[in-house]
């Protein structure tokens, strides 16, 4: 792929309004179309903020009516906030896309950048992101006297962990030892071109993801760069780490076209 340029829009006081930001990627996605600018890549902080894809259901959304922007990149409900390393890698891709080979190469950068800070991370078949392993159930201890064998996480697929108590809650995941999302990655591609990108917790404030089910999934959680070493991390230490790898994996790539019978190019997405 051609060189890669880095766009540091604004973080901690600085940190861009989300909707801002979004018309900012169209207007680069555009300018990147027309072969105007080169493949560039935006790094920012979001003010709290809760997005959803086109596949969100109802029952994901905040209980309380919390606002939510509906977006249109594949995936569920997430957040954005302090703390977290949003990035929007606007890239031509050959067509038509191979989505999947995307969204794997922006997961083989955080798990490098993660590995870096001592954080051994992984993907976990069928669901997209950067993950922290959790240990086998049968190993995890039982929470106010119920055995995790009986866990309606892992029969109900109606169960709510909003309702059941903060021992529930996804920012509690590492207590229960479960997997927990340490990276999130929902995309679009339009035109050849892809939008949207990868959210990286560093240092948030995770109980923000309590009041929805993040990215529709129920019986795990997530977790942070900070968490996972019980010590401070900042946007300081982490931001070249993470531009050094994507640099590097997305800079020495060489992206395929996918292979698919005659068919015409459309708009694809790729889920959170």
């Amino acid at each position: 792929m051609s060189e890669l340029r880095f766009v540091r829009l604004g973080f901690g006081e600085d940190a861009v309004e989300y909707q801002e930001a979004w018309q900012k990627q169209r207007d680069i996605h555009a300018a990147r179309f027309q072969d105007e600018i080169p493949d560039t890549c935006l790094l920012l902080e979001h003010p709290p903020v809760y997005t959803a894809g086109r596949r969100t259901a109802d029952s994901e959304r905040p209980l309380d009516g919390t606002p939510v922007v509906d977006v249109d990149r594949g995936g569920k409900i997430t957040w954005h906030g302090p703390g977290q390393l949003v990035g929007y890698p606007i890239l031509k891709l050959p067509r038509p896309v191979d989505v999947v080979a995307h969204v794997r190469r922006l997961e083989d950068a955080l798990i490098r950048a993660c590995a870096e800070f001592g954080v051994e991370t992984s993907r976990i078949e069928g669901r997209s992101g950067v993950w922290v392993l959790g240990d086998p159930v049968e190993q995890r201890p039982s929470l106010g006297g119920l055995s995790l064998d009986f866990d309606p996480r892992l029969e109900d697929e109606e169960f709510d962990p909003r309702l059941n108590g903060p021992e529930y809650a996804p920012s509690n995941a590492g207590q229960r030892r479960e997997d927990r999302k340490l990276a999130a990655i929902g995309i679009r591609i339009a035109k050849g071109v892809s939008m949207h990108g990868f959210a990286l917790n560093v240092n948030p404030d995770n109980t923000w993801f309590d009041r929805i089910v993040p990215c529709g999934i129920r019986d795990a959680g997530v977790a942070s760069l900070a968490g996972e070493l019980g010590r401070d991390v900042t946007m300081e230490e982490v931001l070249p780490v993470v531009e050094k790898h994507l640099r590097a994996v997305l800079e020495n790539a060489e992206p395929r076209p996918r292979i698919v019978d005659a068919a015409p190019d459309v708009t694809v997405e790729a889920a959170v």
